[in-house]
Order: structure tokens, then sequence, then C-alpha cells
């Protein structure tokens, strides 16, 4: 399955992979900046969503599709992450929520502060800044963000250290919350304990869950 990107130098088809869910709404899942929508975490995350009722949807942003290692631009991004939404959106109703881990759950925020409607943004290690360089962080856009927003962090990930500053910045979203796991790292690995990714994935699911029944409950 594909869809296509409209991009300044031409269109593009990105790769797809939709799993029908029980409904409890959509997710969809962006890819880190390092790793491809089929990489085992990801593949952990939307098979527990499925088990949780929610349709799952992942994607290749356009340099992944194109064989590249490096992201290109954001513009580039935020214009797939809209034409990834476009695709759910014409399959039916229902709440639609954007996922992403690190690049991706940012990417996704950049489009929604954009004005890209979603009912709410997950954060599977939000990158607030490159490690060991706090002093730029990458949170200007969130506080004009509406829709809620659920951050999943572990308390070691160098991308949003000192935690303080991660709390303080979090802090001026306008519906935001935080679910910590307790020392893990950027991609939720805890030292001394050997989990498979598509495990760790999973265990991300639930939190989601919780997230999603309070934002529609309300």
């Amino acid at each position: 399955m594909s869809f296509t990107v409209a991009l300044p130098k031409g269109a593009v088809s990105v790769s797809t992979a939709w799993a029908e869910g029980a409904g409890r709404g959509t997710v969809i899942l962006a890819h880190g900046a390092g790793a491809g929508m089929d990489h085992p975490f990801m593949i952990g995350f939307a098979e527990a969503l499925n088990n949780l009722g929610f349709s799952t949807m992942r994607f290749n942003f356009p340099y992944r599709e194109q064989g590249r290692r490096m992201p290109g631009p954001a513009a580039h991004a935020i214009l797939t992450w809209r034409a990834a939404v476009a695709e759910v959106r014409a399959r039916g109703d229902g709440p639609v929520w954007a996922a992403g881990k690190s690049y991706g759950g940012r990417m996704a925020s950049m489009a929604v502060a954009e004005g890209l409607d979603v009912d709410g943004l997950i954060y599977l290690g939000y990158p607030l800044h490159a490690p060991g360089k706090p002093e730029k962080p990458r949170a200007e856009h969130l506080p004009a963000i509406a829709v809620p927003q659920l951050f999943i962090e572990g308390t070691n990930d160098p991308f949003i250290q000192p935690l303080a500053q991660f709390e303080e910045i979090v802090a001026t979203c306008q519906d935001a919350r935080v679910e910590w796991i307790e020392g893990g790292g950027h991609s939720f690995e805890v030292r001394g304990q050997k989990s498979a990714p598509e495990v760790v994935g999973a265990s991300l699911a639930p939190m989601v869950g919780d997230f999603t029944r309070r934002v529609t409950d309300h």
C-alpha cells in the first residue's frame, strides 16, 4: 500500500502498512530519523494498538523511501504528514491520532502547529534537542498546539536532559501530559534489562489507550 505526497519538485509515493482495528479510531505512526516504518519497535507498538482496538497506519517519509539515511527538509515531512492524515480521513470517520518516534513525532507537532487537524499528538521520545545541546531546544511551536499532547519519555533520554528544562517546556503547552519510563533511554531501553524492540514498543500502547480514552471522554 502507498499514498502520494505532493512535494515541491513533484509527487512521490511512500509506502504504508495499514491494520484495521475495532472502532477506537486510527493512530498514524511515523518513524524516527534513523529507522523506517518496519523497525521492530514500530511493528510491536502498532500490533499492540491493534489489540486495543485501534486501526493503525505506519508510513515512510520520502527520504527513507528513496533510500537516503538523513531526513530531508522539515517542509517535506510536514507535507507527508498532511497527506497521511488525508489518506486516513478518506477511509472513514473516527478520531485520528498522530504518533511518532522521535523525529516523526516532532514533525507531526510542527504540522499540527501549522494547522493540521488531528485529535491529539503522541510522542515516543520527543527530541527536545540534540544530545548535549540543551541550549538549542526545538520547542518554539509547542505552545501553539491546541490539541492534547502525550509525551512518553525515558528519564535517561539524552535528548531531554536536563529533565527540568523539558518539564518547563511541557508546562508551556496548552494541554499536555507526560508518561515517564523510569531509567529509559531514547528508545526506552533500560540498562540491565534485555527486551526486544518489539516488546518495548508494545509496552507503550496501554499508555496511549488511556490517553485517548481520557481525551474522548472529556
